[in-house]
C-alpha cells in the first residue's frame, strides 16, 4: 500500500469495492492509484495545478469548505416550541434521513449508485447513534430532524422536508451549538459543500465564518495504467 492511501472501510463496505484517500498530491501516488483497484478521493487547495488530477483520470466531485465559530461569535436563539435531546427513536431518525441528502460528494459522483450513496449516509447516521452523537430536534413534541456530532465537529444533520422552508433551522442549530459549548468546546466547526447554499447561509446567519476550501476529485481505477496516462497534454 502507497505511504499516501488511507483506506476508508467504511465506504469500501458500501460500495463493494476497496476505497482510499490519497493524503498527498504527488504523481508517484497517482500513478499507483492507477495501478490499485478501487475507488479514490483527494482533496486539494482550489488553486493547486489540477493538470496532473486531469492527466490520470481524476474527475471533480466537490468544493468542501470549513464553517467555524467560537462561543462569543455565535449567535444565541431560542424557541418555545422546540427542544433538543439525545433520547430518541432510531427508527424515526432513519426515516428522516434516508433520501435525504444530495450535496454529498458520493451524491455528485456520477460512477456511483445514488441508491448506495444514501446507504453511505443511514450507516453514517447509525454509527452516531451507536456511540450517544446524535440530538433529535423536536417541534412541538415531534421529532422534525436530527443533529450528530463528533466531538466539536458537526458531521451529520437533517430536517424532515415538511419543516424546511419556514425559517426554523437557526433555532435548531444555535440551541445545538448552544449545547456543543456548554459540554466545554471552546469552537465548532463543519464541513460542507459550497454548492449547499441553504446550509452555507444558514451558518453565515449563526456567526460561522469559513476556512480551508478544498477541491474533492474522485477515481475509479481498475488496476491498469493506460498508457496515455500522465502524458504531457
Amino acid at each position: 500500500m502507497h505511504e499516501n492511501f488511507i483506506a476508508t472501510p467504511w465506504d469500501a463496505t458500501v460500495f463493494g469495492i476497496n476505497t482510499f484517500e490519497i493524503t498527498a498530491l504527488s504523481e508517484r501516488a497517482l500513478r499507483e492509484a492507477c495501478l490499485t483497484t478501487g475507488h479514490f478521493t483527494i482533496k486539494v487547495d482550489p488553486l493547486s495545478c489540477k493538470k496532473l488530477l486531469h492527466n490520470y483520470g481524476f474527475y471533480y466531485c466537490d468544493t468542501l469548505i470549513e464553517p467555524h465559530c467560537s462561543q462569543d461569535q455565535l449567535v444565541k436563539l431560542s424557541h418555545d416550541h422546540i427542544f433538543i435531546t439525545r433520547e430518541v427513536n432510531r427508527q424515526e431518525l432513519m426515516k428522516i434521513a434516508h433520501g435525504a441528502f444530495s450535496h454529498g460528494r458520493f451524491h455528485r459522483d456520477f460512477n456511483i449508485d445514488r441508491e448506495l450513496a444514501d446507504l453511505r449516509y443511514d450507516n453514517w447516521l447509525n454509527s452516531l447513534y451507536e456511540s450517544g452523537n446524535v440530538w433529535g430536534l423536536f417541534l412541538n413534541d415531534e421529532l422534525a430532524g436530527f443533529f450528530g456530532c463528533c466531538k466539536n465537529k458537526i458531521v451529520l444533520h437533517a430536517l424532515k422536508s415538511e419543516v424546511r422552508g419556514k425559517g426554523l433551522a437557526k433555532y435548531f442549530w444555535s440551541m445545538a451549538c448552544q449545547q456543543l459549548f456548554l459540554d466545554g468546546h471552546d469552537e465548532i466547526s463543519s464541513s460542507i459543500s459550497a454548492a449547499n447554499m441553504a446550509i452555507l447561509n444558514l451558518y453565515s446567519s449563526l456567526g460561522f465564518h469559513f476556512r480551508n476550501p478544498l477541491d474533492v476529485y474522485h477515481k475509479i481505477s481498475y488496476g491498469v495504467l493506460n498508457e496515455e496516462l500522465g502524458a504531457e497534454k
